[in-house]
C-alpha cells in the first residue's frame, strides 16, 4: 500500500507517551524491524498541534533514529513523517486504520 509524506514542519510536536519498543508478535515477544536496516523498531506517542488543532499519533521509529532520555513533554522535530493505510482479518472481523512511522525524532532547538 503507499504511503503518505505528512508535513509537519509548522507544527509544534510534544512526546507524549516515552518510546516503547515495537513487537512484532507480543506472544512470544517477537521484536518489530526495520525491513530496510534490520533496526529494531520503536514506538513514541507524539502530540502533534498545527492551525488550532491537537492529534495525538503513535509513531513506528527506527531504535537507531530515537535519541535518549525522550521524555513526555520534551518539544520534538520529526524526519520524514509518513501515514499508511492498512487492512486485515483477524478471527474473521475485517480491522484497518492508519499506521504512522518517521525515520528519526530529533530534540527541538
Amino acid at each position: 500500500m503507499p504511503s503518505f509524506k505528512i508535513d509537519v514542519s509548522t507544527a509544534v510536536v510534544f512526546v507524549a507517551t516515552a518510546p516503547e519498543p515495537k513487537m512484532a508478535n507480543k506472544k512470544t515477544g517477537e521484536r518489530a524491524v526495520d525491513r530496510e536496516t534490520g533496526a529494531s523498531m520503536t514506538t513514541v506517542g507524539l502530540l502533534v498541534s498545527d492551525e488550532g488543532e491537537g492529534n495525538l499519533y503513535q509513531v513506528a521509529v527506527p531504535e537507531t533514529g530515537v535519541p535518549e532520555g525522550l521524555a513526555p513533554g520534551t518539544p520534538v522535530r520529526v524526519i520524514g513523517l509518513k501515514a499508511r493505510d492498512w487492512e486485515n482479518e483477524f478471527n474473521g472481523q475485517k480491522r484497518h486504520g492508519i499506521s504512522f512511522r518517521a525515520v528519526a525524532i530529533t530534540a527541538a532547538a
